[in-house]
């Protein structure tokens, strides 16, 4: 019987294999920032270790990071203090870090790629979820808790349990691609297998709608695959794959003949078999907005609020989960999305803040000004971002329509630093996550794409953005 793509990957990456028993799994790159590093080098430090590898660890600093006037002191002690210690630690232990001054200094998810660290085929791991992300380039990359953290930088391996392969097919092909976008895909799906759909899973996208996607969009895909609680997601490389990764600041100098190897060996075998799988006709598929606070509480823009009773199917524990997100979004069943008003926008995240992103907003954006009542803000997600959209003068298009224009970092998406939202402010965001309190105590969530976070900006509330006037 053929193998899955995920596999193989795993199989070729076994020191120490045990039946009915975690697997010793050798790991290629591991990704350091300063939220859950600290107390791994301390353990390092107690037991007298060093990083086995640190030529295959890389570290920035991305979670807590200010994303304005960074000139100026860290005016918040604990994220001077983390920021400070990953210093410290990347200078004791040898590890190369991209610091606050650093051009490539950016979210983790989005330097990997960017800088040609992130490899088909490899094994890659980080303190945080959404290192599912690089799963775009057909590499296996999950994330860890910081007792793993300490466990990889001493030995360069971790005991893994071994996930099944879980087939998700996209088919078809978009009439309206601007419209219809990669966020709008990975949303539809966690709206059909729910958030606990992809539990211990590794998810493998495939079909024509993967296939037609940019490299930039099949990161937002396998980025929120996290969100569907799988393990980590997975789209097998290709020309486009390796056209990205060509020519950056580490890829391999034996590029080509890697790529040779990668082209005759990194996909699923014909005679594979998933443990299960889901197909998704693209035609079904409208831009997306979520409504409760989890994001697979998500409909069409053409739709209304759901009703309790309507959304639960029967199931009382997800009936009571609804009344519960309701509540705390202050929303009223029957209430069309069209008529939800917005006070802030965050464009943004590990999920949505690459230059195709950034390039797709504006085009919503240009030549119109932001909604009197309402407040954006745009943060690239690296440093090489902000520099390539300002060289395409994508910064003024955003300026001249009163959106704020920042440095590199997580922002908004997670509430770790100055960026956070206000009790009750409501938020059309590009970030991944919706949970109560996420971008701010109080603070109420709408996950959307680029290009709806930019429409619902210049509106004020929510709009289906295939009817706007783009000219």
């Amino acid at each position: 019987m053929g193998k899955t793509l995920f596999e193989k990957i795993w199989d070729a990456h076994i020191v120490v294999e045990k039946e009915n028993s975690p697997s010793l799994i050798y790991i290629d790159r591991h990704l350091v920032h300063e939220v859950t590093s600290p107390q791994a080098f301390d353990g390092l430090r107690m037991n007298n270790r060093s990083v086995r590898r640190p030529d295959l660890t890389i570290a920035t600093m991305d979670h807590n990071v200010p994303t304005n006037n960074r000139t100026l002191p860290i005016l918040d002690q604990t994220s001077a203090v983390q920021i400070q210690t990953l210093e410290k630690n990347c200078k004791d232990f040898g590890i190369k870090l991209f610091d606050i001054h650093s051009s490539n200094q950016g979210i983790v998810h989005v330097i990997g790629p960017q800088l040609g660290i992130t490899l088909p085929g490899s094994t890659i791991v980080c303190g945080d979820s959404h290192t599912s992300t690089h799963g775009a380039f057909g590499a296996l990359a999950f994330g860890i808790g910081t007792s793993e953290v300490e466990h990889v930088l001493a030995s360069q391996t971790l005991w893994l349990e071994k996930p099944m392969p879980f087939e998700i097919r996209v088919e078809g092909k978009r009439k309206n691609p601007y419209a219809v976008t990669a966020k709008d895909i990975i949303l539809s799906i966690i709206k059909h297998i729910g958030t606990s759909g992809g539990n211990g899973t590794v998810i493998e996208y495939r079909g024509q709608g993967i296939s037609d996607l940019s490299m930039e969009q099949r990161m937002t895909i396998c980025n929120m695959s996290i969100e569907a609680g799988a393990r980590a997601g997975l789209i097998a490389s290709d020309e486009k794959t390796f056209e990205y990764l060509r020519g950056r600041e580490y890829t391999p100098k034996n590029y080509e003949s890697l790529v040779s190897l990668w082209r005759e060996n990194l996909k699923t075998d014909h005679d594979a078999k998933f443990a299960k799988s889901f197909t998704l006709h693209i035609d079904d598929i409208a831009p997306q907005v979520s409504w409760g606070t989890n994001p697979g509480m998500t409909c069409d823009v053409t739709e209304s609020v759901p009703f309790p009773e309507d959304y639960s199917k029967g199931d009382p524990n997800q009936k009571k989960g609804a009344e519960k997100a309701l509540e705390y979004m202050a929303l009223t069943p029957g209430t069309p999305i069209t008529e939800i008003k917005i006070d802030r926008v965050f464009i943004g995240s590990c999920t949505n803040a690459r230059l195709e992103d950034l390039i797709e907003a504006s085009k919503v954006v240009k030549g119109k000004k932001l909604s009197p009542h309402v407040s954006a803000m745009v943060v690239p997600g690296s440093q090489m971002v902000k520099k390539q959209a300002e060289e395409l003068g994508l910064d003024k298009i955003f300026t001249d329509a009163n959106f704020e224009w920042r440095d590199s970092g997580c922002s908004m998406c997670l509430g770790m630093n100055p960026d956070i939202l206000s009790p009750g402010e409501r938020c059309a965001s590009t970030s991944n996550r919706n949970f109560e309190g996420r971008q701010g105590t109080g603070g109420r969530t709408h996950l959307v794409s680029p290009v709806m976070a930019a429409a619902a900006a210049i509106a004020g509330h929510f709009v289906d953005v295939r009817e706007m006037d783009l000219n």
